[in-house]
């Protein structure tokens, strides 16, 4: 017998068992936002369900001041 194959529906379940919920959201204007004001460049933009409200996590490359490295800056936005 072949094993369940998980499918995108309702019922999407981790390996653990956990159920996984779709988040459907468009973070393209957070993600311009975080990028505007901080002057970094954009890394990733990705929709997740924190406390059950959906939000955008926007990560950007910050320039350094001086010799500085550039820093990696996450940023929660609700949706």
């Amino acid at each position: 017998m072949a094993p369940p194959v998980a499918s995108a529906g309702p019922d999407l379940r981790a390996p653990d068992g956990t159920a996984i919920d779709r988040v459907t959201a468009d973070c393209s204007g957070a993600a311009n936002q975080v990028v505007s004001q901080t002057g970094g460049q954009l890394l990733s933009a990705a929709a997740q369900t924190k406390g059950g409200q959906v939000v955008c996590v926007i990560t950007v490359l910050v320039p350094g001041k001086g010799n500085e490295r550039p820093k990696k800056v996450s940023v929660s936005v609700p949706q």
